[in-house]
């Protein structure tokens, strides 16, 4: 990797600038000098439909509804910021790399594992680095917590587990024609779920925090797990799975959108020689209890949640180790995978226990919330 002449600022090309790559978009603008790193271009068919179309008209960037058609226009980028659905993230990233581009491409890293090690092919022939946009492995604390745990500070890992329940409501399932399909009208692959989308973050987390070195993620051996549906998709609104990794630690992870009350992330990291906590414990990520010194490493949300961006461009500047690799992401993918062809078809649970809210236009499943959270503090599965 080749380090960018500093006196000019890196080229930056987005790719989706509706939904999350609106925030992309923003922060791009907003908060990075022009000096530093400048827009080139936009990709996204809908573009018109952003809050930020105005301000990207008044500067006069390209905009193109395909990223093809970019590069074939003479077109040019140090940077593409794939921020598009899940089924294009693949197929857009090696069109960026095979153009001399390098990737920030937001989670999950694809929807098939097969997808992934095409990408990391391309990658591996085209000389150019890509980064998955899992902001927490980001984070100043996360990477404080991997070090130590690479130390050997704690012992062996032996049970992580994380507990998530964000109720979604109609609007959530409506906001596009993708939101909980398994694959398209075009036959692509989505796989789109609590796990696979708004939660993938806290199953690559399990994953990356117990990796063997300070930039891998361990990999599933095996996996089993309860999808539940209770909204009229075609995936699951409900995701429980445990998950035995290579290096024989147990990862359990617990996510609904259908639980009657909000209980944001939290995670349990059991070692031979500690135990850290967080969420229960309060807002901060600590050693509470074993025999190394009580620590307190803050928040994963403590850093810019666009770190990844400020990262990515920083890299291309100034190359240095890519901290989330598609090689890191990639055991969420295989993960997900597993956990489809274990359970093909979600199950639906019983009418009874499943109730409207016409207020907050959603529905939600009585005593989920409690049963979830049981099973999370006792490490079981349901």
């Amino acid at each position: 990797m080749n380090p960018k002449d500093n006196s000019t600022p890196v080229s930056v090309l987005i790719v989706g600038i509706g939904g999350y790559g609106y925030y992309y978009l923003k922060t791009l603008l907003e908060e990075i000098l022009e000096s530093t790193a400048k827009l080139c271009g936009v990709i996204d068919p809908f573009a018109d439909q952003s809050g930020l179309f105005p301000e990207v008209t008044k500067r006069d960037i390209p905009i193109f509804a395909e990223i093809e058609d970019f590069y074939r226009a003479g077109h040019t980028a140090d940077l593409v910021v794939i921020s598009s659905p899940i089924q294009y993230h693949v197929p857009q990233s090696c069109i960026a790399l095979n153009n001399g581009s390098n990737v920030l491409c937001d989670k999950p890293l694809s929807a098939t594992v097969e997808e992934a090690d095409e990408l990391i092919r391309v990658r591996d022939k085209s000389g150019k680095w890509v980064m998955i946009g899992y902001q927490w492995s980001y984070s100043s604390a996360i990477q404080d917590l991997k070090r130590d745990i690479q130390r050997g500070m704690f012992g062996k890992p032996k049970t992580f587990k994380a507990l998530c329940l964000w109720p979604r409501d109609d609007a959530y399932y409506n906001r596009n024609n993708w939101a909980g399909k398994i694959k398209d009208s075009g036959g692509r692959w989505i796989l789109d779920s609590p796990a696979n989308n708004a939660m993938a973050h806290f199953i690559h987390n399990l994953f990356y925090l117990s990796g063997e070195d300070q930039y891998s993620s361990s990999t599933p051996e095996e996996v089993t797990a309860e999808l539940h549906r209770v909204n009229p998709i075609e995936t699951y609104d409900t995701a429980i799975c445990r998950i035995v990794t290579h290096n024989d630690v147990e990862l359990l992870f617990y996510g609904s959108h259908t639980t009657k009350t909000t209980k944001n992330p939290i995670f349990n990291l059991e070692f031979e020689n500690a135990i850290i906590d967080f969420g229960d414990a309060g807002s901060t990520i600590r050693i509470i209890s074993g025999e190394s010194r009580l620590k307190d490493y803050g928040s994963p949300d403590d850093d810019h949640q666009f770190k990844k961006l400020l990262d990515a461009v920083e890299c291309v500047r100034r190359p240095s180790p890519i901290v989330c690799s598609p090689e890191a992401a990639r055991s969420q993918t295989l993960c997900i995978n597993a956990m489809q062809e274990f359970l093909p078809s979600a199950s639906t649970l019983p009418a009874s226990i499943i109730h409207r809210d016409e207020k907050e236009k959603r529905w939600w499943v009585e005593g989920l919330d409690d049963l979830l959270s049981d099973c999370y503090n006792r490490g079981i599965m349901p």
